[in-house]
C-alpha cells in the first residue's frame, strides 16, 4: 500500500508520494551479480591454493598436465598410499602427469600436524617430491574452494586418500575413493585416457 506524506503549503493540503522508492515508475536499478557463491570455476585452473611452505599457488600453472589430486593424511591406515602416489608421479611426470596432496584432518583427526611435521613426514617417510598443499577442508563449512570444484560433479571424499584425475583442460575426468590405490589398473586406465584428451 503506497504511503502518503501530507505538506501543508500555503495553507493548501498537497498529497505527494512518500519517498521515490514508493513510486511504481522508478528507474529501474542495473541487476545485482549474483552472490559469490553463485559463481561456479569454469576449470580447477582458476583457482589458486597454498602450498605446504605457505607460499600461494596459481593451478593455471599446471594447464596442459593430467592431474591426480588426493586428500591426504599421515595416521590414516591408508597412509602407505603414499608410497603408491610417489611411484605414480615418478612413473608418469615425464608424459605430463602430476599429483597434487593436500592434507586433511576431516577424517578422524588423523592429519592433526603442522605443516612443517607434514612435509617433515612426508620426506622422511616416504620421500615425497610431488607437490603438497596446506591442510584444506575437503568437505562442509569452511570447504576449500578446490574441493567444491572437485566434489561439483563427483562424489566428495569419504575419507583419506580420495582420489581425482583432472584433465589438461582443468576439467575432473574420474574420482576414486580411497581403497583405489595409485597402483589400481582402474586409476592408471584414468590417467592413460585424460593424457589422451585435449
Amino acid at each position: 500500500m503506497r504511503t502518503l506524506h501530507v505538506l501543508c503549503v500555503a495553507s493548501a493540503l498537497v498529497v505527494t508520494p512518500a519517498l521515490a522508492g514508493d513510486v511504481a515508475t522508478k528507474p529501474s536499478t542495473p541487476a545485482k551479480s549474483q552472490p559469490s557463491s553463485e559463481k561456479k570455476p569454469m576449470s580447477l585452473h582458476a583457482l589458486s591454493a597454498n602450498r605446504l611452505d605457505g607460499k600461494p599457488a596459481n593451478l593455471s600453472d599446471y594447464q596442459g598436465k593430467v592431474l591426480v589430486i588426493v586428500n591426504t593424511a599421515s595416521e590414516c591406515g591408508y597412509t602407505p598410499q603414499y608410497a603408491g602416489l610417489e611411484k605414480l608421479y615418478q612413473d608418469y611426470k615425464d608424459k605430463g602427469v602430476v599429483v597434487l596432496g593436500f592434507p586433511s584432518n576431516d577424517f578422524g583427526g588423523q592429519e592433526p600436524g603442522s605443516s612443517e611435521q607434514i612435509a617433515k613426514f612426508c620426506e622422511l617417510r616416504f620421500k615425497v617430491t610431488f607437490p603438497m598443499f596446506e591442510k584444506v577442508k575437503t568437505k562442509g563449512e569452511g570447504q576449500s574452494p578446490v574441493y567444491a570444484f572437485l566434489s561439483k560433479d563427483h562424489d566428495a571424499p569419504k575419507w583419506n586418500f580420495h582420489k581425482y584425475v583432472v584433465g589438461k583442460d582443468g576439467q575432473v575426468r574420474a574420482g576414486f575413493p580411497s581403497k583405489v590405490t595409485p597402483e589400481s589398473d582402474e586409476l592408471r586406465k584414468a590417467v592413460d585416457a585424460a593424457l589422451t584428451q585435449p
